[in-house]
């Protein structure tokens, strides 16, 4: 594929999700390939080919009779994530550790810190922002660009489902921040990357606990 094809597919790819992410194309919302590309003023085969990269991240599904349409979300759904999350970031954390410099991890510091306002003020969205970005600082030093990606494709789909407003659990808010605190502390100390990798992975799984707990 060209690189004049590659755009068109990624323009493609990315409005679509933007109004998956944004709630605009809600589970079950059939996607008219014609339509889209009308939308775009592109041909159906760039959208076609957006809706299959869509499909491999989960966000799309085939559905006999009414073609592509958004998947449906559920809890289990939430929590089933958040399990494979734990593994690959508390991979990921381990590698990163030996090439995060100090003043990357005075940034995780200052992160932290953000994410600690923004929930003094109830700014949730925000807190779940930065959430994102104290871990993808992390995970960007891991070194392996296949495992980086993969986690970044499950941070999608955890976003849209957060959308639907029934994941969010106050106390585990706040746990989460003191939790970020120690993982500061274990990577400023440089502890072994065991150590490391399973913290990450109980306090992602701590965040799955807590959910079932609320239901």
């Amino acid at each position: 594929m060209g690189t004049k094809a590659k755009n068109k597919t990624q323009l493609a790819y990315e409005y679509m999700l933007s109004r998956i992410e944004s709630g605009v194309y809600g589970p079950g919302y059939r996607i008219v390939i014609d339509q889209i590309a009308r939308e775009l003023g592109l041909s159906s085969i760039p959208v076609r080919e957006a809706i299959r990269q869509l499909e491999a991240e989960g966000l799309v599904e085939f559905k006999p009779y009414a073609g592509a349409v958004v998947s449906t979300i559920n809890e289990n759904e939430y929590v089933e994530t958040l399990s494979v999350l734990a593994v690959l970031e508390g991979y990921a954390t381990a590698l990163g550790s030996a090439n995060l410099t100090k003043e990357a991890i005075n940034e995780l510091e200052r992160l932290n810190e953000r994410m600690e306002r923004a929930l003094e003020e109830l700014e949730l969205e925000r807190f779940s922002e930065l959430n994102y970005e104290f871990h993808s600082l992390i995970y960007a030093h891991c070194g392996n660009a296949y495992l980086e990606e993969q986690i970044k494709q499950i941070w999608q789909r955890m976003k849209r489902i957060r959308l639907y407003g029934f994941t969010f659990v106050p106390q585990r808010a706040k746990a989460s921040i003191e939790e970020h605190r120690e993982i500061i502390r274990l990577l400023r100390e440089q502890a072994p990357a065991h150590d490391i990798e399973q913290y990450v992975r109980q306090h992602k799984l701590n965040t799955a606990e807590a959910f079932k707990r609320r239901r």
